[in-house]
């Protein structure tokens, strides 16, 4: 077995639209990397993260040392790691950094331990970071972190996700404006209650997208690419997001929405002239901004977190 690991954890893009809280992808076009040694100090050590020194090195604190403490806990081990995070996710973007740390986390010491664990059992670890950074337990950012691909949560006692391999030909296409929305205070703005007919257009959606994902149905995947319960109540955080989602769905997107709890928007596209074009359009609503902002243009990753 090795004795230290590199591994890239890809960002991911939670709730696709109609599927909050229970679907996800992720992306290759941006990731955190980590390195991971094991230590004989029986404890999890988490260097500082340059750039972001308000990021707790405390493992209780810290959503990657919540992580392995959860599978050092079930495998009654008291092994302990050395933990490095080269942070390219910035925190409160909302493509998935907290979830890129916890999977990444799981994934390197899974490997550094001889693999006793699947990468779909590892979601279960990766979820306790998670809930550490939002307040709530949810995967549909790290279980495709962990995975790749599209996952679905259809339930979580037990947990129960399905895979989803994405369609050759789909792309994604991110903007990042440089503000940071808290998942915590973004959740706070929802409704705990749903109109049903709002309810019942929105099951429609989940449906009809998982269809189109399974088929590559493009034409399938675009409608239903519609948020009519939490895109309405979220938007208001987003600078410029009428605007920019009238543009890039001009620019000839399948479909646009907040990723996670924003601030980052994101549309899929088929194919990579498509993704160039929608990043073009969305260059052009923001340069005339005061805000700073990050464009990635990216196939679906497909593996989720990998070493390097």
């Amino acid at each position: 077995m090795s004795e230290v690991v590199k591994i890239f954890a890809p960002g991911s893009v939670s709730n696709v639209g109609c599927g909050f809280d229970i679907l996800g992808f992720a992306i290759d076009g941006v990731g955190d990397e980590m390195i991971l040694k094991k230590n004989d100090k029986n404890a999890i050590i988490i260097d500082p993260v340059k750039d972001y020194e308000n990021l707790p090195t405390d493992p209780k604190k810290n959503v990657a040392g919540v992580a392995i403490q959860a599978l050092l806990d079930d495998l009654n081990s008291d092994q302990g790691f050395d933990v490095e995070i080269i942070k390219n996710i910035k925190p409160g973007s909302g493509i998935g950094s907290s979830a890129a740390s916890a999977a990444g986390a799981v994934v390197a010491v899974n490997e550094l331990l001889g693999k006793p664990y699947t990468k779909m059992q590892l979601v279960d670890f990766a979820m306790k970071g998670e809930e550490l950074a939002s307040g709530d337990v949810h995967a549909d950012n790290v279980a495709p972190a962990t995975l790749g691909g599209f996952c679905l949560i259809r339930g979580y006692n037990p947990l129960d996700i399905v895979h989803i391999n994405p369609p050759k030909d789909l792309w994604c296409t991110v903007i990042h404006p440089q503000i940071e929305i808290k998942t915590k205070e973004s959740r706070e703005l929802l409704s705990p209650e749903v109109p049903l007919k709002k309810a019942i257009r929105q099951w429609g959606n989940v449906a009809g997208l998982m269809s189109g994902l399974y088929t590559s149905d493009y034409g399938l995947i675009g409608r239903s690419l519609e948020d009519h319960i939490v895109e309405p109540q979220r938007k208001v955080l987003i600078p410029e997001f009428d605007k920019l989602k009238e543009s890039v769905m001009n620019a000839g997107a399948l479909g646009c929405s907040i990723s996670g709890s924003g601030p980052s928007v994101f549309s899929l596209a088929k194919g990579r002239e498509s993704a160039d074009a929608i990043a073009a359009a969305m260059d052009t609503v923001f340069k005339n901004t005061n805000l700073d902002y990050k464009i990635y243009v990216s196939k679906i990753s497909e593996g989720g977190v990998r070493v390097i």
